[in-house]
């Protein structure tokens, strides 16, 4: 997993992924954007690519209007362009649309949205020649990554703005990032790896940009971390449940039966093999115990969590059917005949984009209210004010809610769906929009607070557990314990808290808390 804030370069591996012979899986997206995977072309693809552009070509020299090939784009579709001037026109396309602005993008995700619009080349239905799929291919595996900007992409029309930095680079110009992630101008680059800048030909340049390849690539990463992170939600539940003295008698399998949503049941088995064993759990489950039932945040969490899991199950659906499209337009069909179409509205992704954003953030809103408990001690059953060793002297963890509840609002902001607004471009002729890459960014920002909420909770069900001793915990958080004290200190006197979040964050991003946990449980779901 990849915070908001990571910079690190991944230098090319000895593994390469095969484009063209079917739809990517999610699989080869990470390896060739987090693990710096190279790519391979299938003889077959480049086949059919070149029998494309043999259409393309047939067209080129015609006077009947053809979109992208002897016309102007979008509001100027209707410009008719001379034959002597198409290959200017693909050059010119390509640098008016690379227009972004703002920070850079992470390489992980130019390096997924340079594959996938790889993919859709080499399914043949764009019309480019092999050359244009074969030095796309040779960039990514040199490792040089275009520079794209934070902000230029409407979500229609494909990701323009961003996809059109990425061929600038193609032709030799603009900036990028070598494998080291130096910042160089492209066409040093290029020259160093020994790859020949291209000089794009009719259909070629609005072909490099006319995709959803960055909306879908970010969907494709989100989907994998948000999967990761739900696993690590059920443990720091399974850490408050405990030492806040709940039960788990809720999380029942029959119980769980009666409402038959799966993601709820993965949950709960997991609450169930975290919490089996647990001698604190026992201690209470006397006839003095007089609570009937505990809070929601508690008695609920398979509820929620399995609501979060069920939705990430459909945003992976929505991500299946989008790794298996070709998105261009126009499209050379299997048939020959070059056809516009709408295939490149980000609407199906934006959806969901924005679905998960609103699941991250009620999953952190329950993860700061279990938090919250272990500090009232009107709430916390036994347990002193704030956890502080001195209370009054120390505040213990008081701030670090704090730090979750700041994170938890600002989460609450970024579920404000993007894919509802929608500013009318280009003279009226794009006059719907899908925001797909808004809902994409601001998603990455909003599992980069989760992963911080729930490293705090973590953290502070951890110190709950130690203060609950000589009673001691289930083997399975026991496990998760051990694994945050060798990264943190137990309880005692106050003492700068970021750096033990920091510590805690890289525990929960790394998968060491569910290595942890599995150790003893075996394969949480």
């Amino acid at each position: 997993m990849v915070t908001m804030t990571d910079t690190a370069q991944h230098p090319p591996t000895a593994r390469q992924v095969s484009v063209g012979t079917g739809p990517l899986a999610p699989s080869d997206v990470l390896a060739v954007a987090r693990e710096g995977a190279g790519v391979r072309l299938d003889e077959r693809a480049l086949a059919e690519i070149a029998r494309s552009r043999a259409v393309i070509e047939a067209l080129a020299g015609e006077d009947v209007a053809h979109y992208g090939v002897s016309t102007g784009f979008g509001a100027l579709a209707t410009q008719h362009i001379p034959a002597p001037r198409r290959a200017q026109l693909q050059r010119s396309l390509i640098r008016s649309h690379a227009a972004g602005s703002g920070p850079e993008v992470e390489r992980e995700v130019v390096r997924a949205l340079m594959l996938l619009r790889l993919s859709t080349l080499a399914t043949g239905r764009t019309g480019v020649r092999p050359l244009v799929a074969r030095t796309y291919a040779r960039m990514l595996d040199a490792g040089i990554t275009p520079v794209v900007h934070e902000h230029g992409s409407l979500g229609c029309s494909g990701d323009l703005a961003p996809l059109a930095h990425c061929a600038l680079a193609l032709m030799g110009e603009g900036q990028v990032r070598d494998a080291r992630g130096v910042l160089r101008p492209a066409a040093q680059a290029l020259a160093d790896s020994g790859i020949e800048p291209v000089v794009l030909a009719e259909k070629e340049g609005l072909a490099l940009i006319n995709g959803t390849d960055g909306m879908l690539g970010m969907l494709v990463l989100a989907v994998h971390d948000l999967r990761e992170l739900l696993v690590v939600a059920d443990i720091a539940a399974a850490l408050s449940v405990e030492a806040l003295l709940g039960t788990d008698a809720v999380f029942a399998a029959d119980l769980q039966r009666l409402r038959p949503h799966p993601g709820q049941a993965a949950s709960a088995a997991n609450l169930r093999a975290l919490l089996a064993g647990s001698a604190i759990m026992a201690s209470h489950r006397t006839p003095a115990c007089t609570r009937v039932q505990d809070a929601y945040s508690l008695r609920c969490a398979p509820q929620v969590h399995g609501a979060a899991r069920d939705t990430v199950e459909h945003a992976a659906l929505v991500a299946g059917r989008e790794l298996a499209s070709a998105i261009d337009n126009p499209v050379v069909t299997p048939d020959g005949r070059v056809e516009s179409n709408g295939n490149f509205h980000g609407a199906p992704l934006a959806y969901v984009l924005d679905f998960l954003a609103i699941a991250v953030a009620d999953l952190a809103s329950m993860s700061e209210r279990r938090t919250d408990r272990f500090l009232d001690v009107s709430r916390s059953h036994g347990l002193p004010p704030f956890l502080a060793a001195d209370p009054g002297v120390d505040s213990g963890h008081m701030i670090a809610q704090y730090t979750q509840a700041a994170i938890v609002s600002e989460l609450k902001r970024l579920a404000v769906p993007a894919s509802v607004d929608s500013i009318p471009s280009s003279a009226m002729q794009e006059d719907h929009v899908s925001m797909g890459w808004s809902a994409a960014r601001k998603l990455r920002r909003a599992l980069d607070g989760l992963t911080r909420v729930l490293a705090i909770e973590v953290l502070t069900g951890a110190r709950a557990l130690d203060l609950r001793a000589p009673l001691t915990p289930a083997p399975a958080t026991a496990a998760v314990l051990r694994r945050v004290r060798e990264q943190v200190p137990g309880p005692g006197p106050d003492r700068q808290l970021s750096p033990e979040i920091e510590a805690a964050v890289e525990l929960v991003g790394s998968g060491a808390l569910r290595a942890a946990a599995e150790s003893v449980t075996g394969p949480l779901a």
